[in-house]
């Protein structure tokens, strides 16, 4: 293996993972995030002060220890946060080792900063859990801080790279919840030709009291999860245009 001298912040890692790619996977947390999502369930990895620093080598070494089990496993590796390409160089990093361990690799992103995955970055991506957080563009300012175009920018870069989409939607009660948005974001996850399923996930309030430890406004309290049939009625959207997988 290549060794690497780079150095990243790290939040927390899970060596079982079953929801974030296929398989079993080793998922690393990286600190850092562009957006401010309003139901973000992990507001501590959106900070870098709440990184630990590790080397590469060093992360790729623990990752190391389980290449024989995820390969058996029909697993690999998950790159997420945060957002990963908020320390794009530490996750070059990682994606080309785990590569050099034969290991099958996701980028977990809303690719709001898609600029910063390079040509190399996505060579060593097999599959890209992209999320979009509202088709609405003034819902998506309002939902995370930032602008949805940087997003479809990247989704349309993977597609003309033929690179493989997992798109994730999350059912904001009042938010995404639109069902011609949700009709009309179907629509262009079919034209994009690379998107393989379609995970609707429903809103929930486990990281709440999370916001509350970090002294942050949490600004959907009230705010209740969506009924199982009602995320369902959504999950039918997608699965008219093609999408058979569309739960998590």
């Amino acid at each position: 293996m290549i060794l690497s001298s780079t150095t990243g912040l790290v939040h927390s890692v899970e060596s079982c993972g079953t929801v974030d790619g296929p398989g079993i996977r080793f998922i690393v947390f990286l600190a850092g995030c562009s957006l401010r999502c309003l139901y973000c369930h992990n507001p501590d990895t959106s900070y870098k002060r709440q990184g630990k620093e590790r080397a590469a080598d060093d992360m790729l070494e623990e990752i190391g220890r389980y290449a024989a089990f995820l390969k058996a496993a029909g697993g690999g590796v998950t790159i997420s946060g945060g957002d990963p390409l908020f320390q794009p160089d530490f996750t070059r990093a990682l994606l080309r080792g785990c590569k050099e361990l034969g290991l099958h690799t996701c980028l977990d992103t809303s690719g709001h900063l898609g600029q910063n995955a390079d040509a190399a970055m996505l060579a060593d991506t097999d599959l890209v859990l992209l999320d979009i957080k509202a088709w609405n563009p003034e819902v998506y300012l309002r939902l995370t801080g930032k602008p949805l175009q940087p997003t479809l920018d990247f989704a349309e870069r993977l597609a003309a790279m033929g690179k493989p989409i997992w798109l994730r939607y999350v059912l904001v009660p009042g938010w995404t919840d639109v069902p011609e948005a949700v009709e009309a974001l179907a629509e262009y996850a079919r034209g994009l030709g690379n998107v393989q399923r379609v995970d609707v996930l429903p809103f929930h309030q486990m990281g709440r009291y999370k916001w509350q430890e970090l002294g942050l406004e949490y600004r959907l309290e009230t705010v209740e999860p969506p009924e199982q049939a009602e995320t369902e009625r959504f999950r039918a959207i997608f699965r008219a245009h093609g999408f058979e997988d569309c739960t998590h």
